[in-house]
């Protein structure tokens, strides 16, 4: 059986590749970008589907994992991942899957 580390240090790592992958212009990066934007704000950006779990390299269903098993630990209350130090690299994800919810309201 496979075990997934869930203390803070494992779940930035992951962190540090999912946001890269979320950045690119595939099924997976799709994906990835999905969970991370449904963690920021899922009412206004998007839920994650768990099936879509499915469609993801073992490795990075892994670092998900990594960062929902963190979450669930914490007892600390709610964690989002600007407070974990990605507040601009969400800006980019958002930017790009999601240019509606990024643009200025005028």
């Amino acid at each position: 059986m496979t075990s997934v580390p869930t203390d803070y240090d494992s779940a930035r790592a992951a962190l540090t590749r999912l946001i890269p992958l979320a950045m690119g212009d595939t099924g997976q990066a799709r994906r990835v970008a999905n969970f991370l934007m449904a963690w920021w704000n899922g009412p206004e950006l998007g839920h994650f589907e768990i099936a879509d779990m499915f469609g993801l390299d073992i490795d990075v269903a892994n670092d998900i994992t990594s960062v929902i098993g963190f979450l669930g630990q914490n007892d600390r209350g709610a964690v989002y991942i600007d407070g974990l130090g990605f507040a601009e690299e969400m800006q980019d994800v958002i930017a790009l899957w999601r240019p509606s919810a990024s643009a200025p309201q005028t």
